[in-house]
Order: C-alpha cells, then structure tokens, then sequence
C-alpha cells in the first residue's frame, strides 16, 4: 500500500518535528484512520518530501521528519495548458487530470463563447477549489511540486505576456500535424497548448493567435471535447518528446 502523502504549506527541515495544520491533521486522523506510530510522507511544493513518523494526541497530529527524499516527478519540460473556460465541473476533471499527466502550469481563458463567465467573489472562490483540486492530485499521484491554476484572464491577455517556447492551438480545420510541430521545435523546453471551450475560438480570438505567432496544428481526424483535447495533447507532447 502507497504511504500517504499531505502538502503543508510549510518549512520543511530534515530530523526535526512538525505540528500538522488542522485539515491535514483531520484528513490523517479522521478521514485516513492514521494511527500513532504509522508512516506517511509530507512534501510543501518546493521540490522533494520527507518521510516520517505520526504521532497522535486526540485531534492533534505531529510528524516526526526524517531526511529528505529529493525525488521528483516532473517531466523534463514545462506544459502550460491555456484552457477556455469550459461549462459545469469539467475544469475540476482537467485540473485533476492534468497534475497526474505532468502539466506545469492551467491558465484558464474567459474565451468569448465560454458559457461559463466568473468574475469578483465567484471567481475567487472558484480558483480557490481548482487549487485545492491540484493539492489533492499531487498527493495522489507522487508530484512534490504543484502545478500552478493561473487567474482567468481573456487570450488576448495571455497571448501579450512574453514566451521563449512554442505556443501551439488545435485547429480541426488545418494546420501543421501536431507531431511534426513538436519534432520541427529544436531543443524545445517549453510549450504552451491552446484549448478552445465547446464552442471553440471565434475568429477575433483566433486571428489574435495567428498574430501573436501561435502555431495551428491537427490532431488526427476526430473532434475531441475540450475536457479531452489539452489533456490528450499533453500526454501525446511529452511522449513525443521524451520528457516522461
């Protein structure tokens, strides 16, 4: 059985001890069924975790660390998934998804034909479960670094902030195969994917893409949903790749 993992938005320090925060403590104890004495593992997204001992007194819960394990599972380059606001909870599935694939970074995009529009304290409240969604994700699936929810912001927005990668867009309409773009890009570290909502991008979104020197690619003749296209993309990049 995997040990278990919990992110502390703590310092670390190796063979020392460590008060856990109350939710981390209640998920341990209370929902985990943790007992004194059992193993588990603590990580605080700065890179690697620690191991080490928990030691129960009534609701209260404290680790006793070991050294530091500097094990990493990051992929080799950085993933940003530039995502339309999709409808529902399907941002919840992509954010879960996406920490497990290895995305570094979400950047939600208030697209024009998003159905769903956030702004003010629904938006802030919204962002706040999408982050607590990545922590959960990365104590899952073994990742000591969070991938990062940005703030919503329009393309137009993202597309004005400076890039040193490849920004690609998934166009079913034409464009360069997706593999052969990734293999075209030499020594290649960044790459930044641009997934429409389910009505896609309209042509003011798309010529801003054009301009902006964002690179239209194919993938393969089926039309994915927006829940699928990034997550799909971003497995196919880092196969392509080799940054598994």
């Amino acid at each position: 059985m995997p040990i278990p993992r919990f992110f502390v938005d703590l310092p670390l320090a190796p063979n020392s001890r460590l008060a856990l925060p109350e939710a981390a403590a209640h998920h341990a104890v209370r929902v985990l069924r943790l007992r004194d004495g059992e193993t588990l593992s603590l990580f605080n997204g700065q890179g690697g975790e620690f191991p080490g001992v928990l030691q129960v007194d009534g609701r209260a819960a404290a680790v006793e660390l070991g050294a530091q394990d500097p094990r990493e599972a990051e992929l080799a380059g950085a993933i940003t998934l530039v995502q339309g606001l999709p409808s529902g909870d399907k941002m919840d599935w992509i954010v879960e998804k996406a920490v497990e694939l290895g995305v570094h970074a979400i950047v939600p995009i208030a697209a024009r034909r998003s159905v769903l529009q956030l702004s003010g304290a629904r938006q802030d409240k919204r962002l706040a479960h999408w982050r607590r969604i990545a922590v959960s994700a990365s104590e899952q699936c073994g990742r000591n670094r969070l991938l990062h929810v940005a703030e919503p912001v329009t393309l137009e927005q993202w597309l004005a902030q400076p890039s040193t990668g490849l920004r690609v867009l998934c166009h079913p309409e034409g464009g360069m195969p997706y593999t052969d773009a990734l293999r075209a890009a030499d020594t290649l570290r960044e790459l930044a994917l641009l997934v429409g909502p389910e009505g896609g991008w309209d042509e003011g979104e798309l010529a801003a893409a054009r301009r902006a020197g964002t690179q239209a690619v194919t993938f393969g003749p089926r039309i994915l949903r927006t829940e699928t296209a990034g997550l799909a993309l971003a497995a196919a990049a880092a196969a392509t790749l080799n940054w598994v």
